[in-house]
C-alpha cells in the first residue's frame, strides 16, 4: 500500500521521530516539511519555501506553506486547499458568548470572504490563512488602526468612525461585547470554523448552497445548463433525463442522472445523482417540488426495532433532524436531501461527521491515528457518542427521530394498515411557521397574487 501522501501531524511526527533521534540518519530520511528553493519578490534573489502537507481536524487536506529570504528577511506565510473546488459554496457561522470561543480554529481559502456581522466589517476573498477568531478579529484591528494616522490628517470624518469600529473591536477582543457572530462565505466549499459538540442550536451553523452562475464564473468553472427538458420545460415522471456536468473532484466531464418519482402518499420529488468515472466521485440529492404549503409539519417517530429501522425517510434541504436520545442534531442544508432509510440516513450522518472529525472512515485500519489532534476529554466525548450511534444502527437501543420541516416536504414511511395515516409510532403534526423561518425561507417578500401591480 503506497505510503498516504496528507497524513495527520501526529502520524509525521510518529515518522520522523526515529530518523530525529539518530544522529547519523542518511538525508533520505522521512522529513515533515519540503524545503524547495525559490525567487523572493521582494529582492529578487533566492529564497526557501516550505511546504507542509497535513489534514486539519474536522476538515480536510491542506497545504501550509512558509516563505523566507536570508538576504532581505521578508517572509510570507498562506495555506492552500490540496482538493479542487468542492459540489457547494459553503457558509459557517459561529456565535462567540465566552473567550474560549475566540481559540475557534478557522481555516479562510483564497477565496473566502470573513464578516464580523455586529462590527459590520467584512474581509474580501484573498491569502489563504490557518489560524482563530481571535487571530482574525486581531489583524482586522491592527489593519485598520495602521492608516488612522493618514485619515486623521487627510479625511477626519472617516477617521472618527473607523476608530468606533477599533474601539468596538478592542471591546470585542476583552470579552466585554459578548455575544457577537463571525461568519465565513466560500463559494469554492473550501473554508471552516472548528465546531464543538457542546454547542446547542445557534452557536455553530454549517449551510451549503448552489453558486450562482458568478461565483462559477469567478472560479473559473464552466456553466453547466441543465438539458434533457421537453420543449415546454416540464419534466416527465418516471423517465431518467442525463444532462452533462463537470466532476467537482477531478474537474473532468461527466453526468448527471435526474429523475422525478412518486413518493406514495406524499409527492413529487426529482433524484438527482453525479457519478464520475475518472475519479469515482458520487453525489446524491433529492428535490422536492410543488406549492408552498401553509403550515410547516413536525413528524415524530419512535424506532424500536430492525423494521423500524427499514422505513423509507425523506429528509429534505429544509428540514431539521434531531435524536434526543443519541445527541444528534442536524441542522437544516446539512447532507442535502436524501430519500432512503431511517438506518441509511443515520449511517451516511455518521460516516460523513466521524471522516470531518476523525480524518478517517469508522472502519478505517489507521484509524489508530485518528483524531491525534483532539483534546483527550474531547476524544472520549465523541468516542461515546459515535458508539450510541453506531449501537443505534444496529437496532441495539430504542431513540426517537423528530424531523421539523418549515416546508413540510419531509416524509417517514408509515405501516399502518391506512398507509396514508400514521401509525402508533409516528406522530404528524402542522405548526405555525415562525417569523424567522419565513425569512429564512424568503416567503415575507413574496408575491403571489397581483404580482405585476406595484405595491
Amino acid at each position: 500500500m503506497p505510503e498516504e501522501t496528507f497524513t495527520p501531524i501526529g502520524q509525521k511526527v510518529e515518522d520522523i521521530a526515529p530518523a530525529a533521534a539518530d544522529a547519523q540518519a542518511e538525508d533520505d530520511e522521512p522529513r515533515g516539511v519540503e524545503e524547495i528553493e525559490s525567487l523572493c519578490m521582494n529582492c529578487h534573489e533566492n529564497g526557501t519555501t516550505r511546504l507542509l502537507l497535513t489534514q486539519i481536524p474536522y476538515f480536510r487536506e491542506i497545504i501550509i506553506m512558509s516563505f523566507s529570504c536570508d538576504k532581505c528577511g521578508f517572509q510570507n506565510n498562506e495555506i492552500q486547499p490540496a482538493g479542487t473546488f468542492q459540489l457547494k459554496g459553503v457558509h459557517v457561522e459561529l456565535r462567540l458568548t465566552q473567550m474560549e470561543d475566540f481559540a475557534r480554529q478557522v481555516v479562510k481559502s483564497d477565496t473566502a470572504t470573513v464578516k464580523f456581522i455586529e462590527l459590520d466589517v467584512e474581509v474580501p476573498a484573498g491569502r489563504g490563512q490557518l489560524t482563530n477568531v481571535e487571530g482574525l478579529l486581531t489583524t482586522i484591528v491592527e489593519d485598520l488602526e495602521a492608516g488612522q494616522a493618514d485619515r486623521k490628517e487627510h479625511a477626519p470624518e472617516v477617521y472618527e468612525k473607523v476608530e468606533e469600529i477599533i474601539q468596538k473591536g478592542r471591546k470585542m477582543l476583552a470579552g466585554e461585547a459578548f455575544p457577537f457572530r463571525v461568519s465565513v462565505d466560500d463559494p469554492a466549499g473550501n473554508s471552516f470554523i472548528t465546531p464543538d459538540m457542546r454547542d446547542g442550536v445557534g452557536k455553530w451553523e454549517k449551510r451549503e448552497y448552489l453558486r450562482t452562475n458568478e461565483q462559477n464564473e469567478a472560479l473559473g468553472l464552466t456553466d453547466t445548463s441543465n438539458e434533457g427538458l421537453t420543449e415546454s420545460g416540464d419534466i416527465v415522471p418516471d423517465t431518467v433525463y442525463a444532462f452533462p456536468a463537470t466532476c467537482p473532484g477531478c474537474m473532468h466531464p461527466c453526468t448527471t442522472n435526474m429523475k422525478m418519482v412518486d413518493i406514495p402518499h406524499f409527492r413529487q420529488v426529482v433524484i438527482m445523482n453525479t457519478t464520475c468515472d475518472d475519479c469515482g466521485y458520487k453525489s446524491n440529492d433529492v428535490k422536492t417540488g410543488g406549492e408552498v404549503p401553509e403550515k410547516g409539519k413536525k413528524v415524530t417517530i419512535k424506532v424500536r426495532n430492525s423494521v423500524d429501522l427499514a422505513r423509507d425517510i425523506l429528509k429534505s434541504e429544509s428540514c431539521f433532524l434531531e435524536c434526543p436520545e443519541l445527541n444528534l442534531s442536524v441542522n437544516p442544508g446539512t447532507l442535502g436531501g436524501r430519500f432512503t432509510t431511517v438506518e441509511g440516513l443515520l449511517t451516511q450522518v455518521r460516516d460523513d461527521l466521524h471522516n470531518q472529525i476523525f480524518q478517517t472512515g469508522p472502519e478505517d485500519p489507521a484509524a489508530v491515528h485518528a483524531g491525534d489532534s483532539l483534546p483527550a476529554e474531547e476524544k472520549r466525548r465523541w468516542d461515546k457518542f459515535f458508539g450510541d450511534l453506531s449501537a443505534a444502527i444496529k437496532g441495539e437501543r430504542e431513540f426517537t427521530i423528530i424531523l421539523t420541516d418549515p416546508m413540510a416536504s419531509s416524509y417517514v414511511q408509515s405501516l399502518a394498515d391506512d398507509p396514508a395515516q400514521p401509525d402508533e409510532q409516528m406522530t404528524v403534526e402542522e405548526y405555525e411557521r415562525t417569523d424567522e423561518e419565513e425569512e429564512e425561507l424568503g416567503l415575507k417578500d413574496m408575491k403571489t397574487e397581483n404580482y405585476s401591480e406595484d405595491h
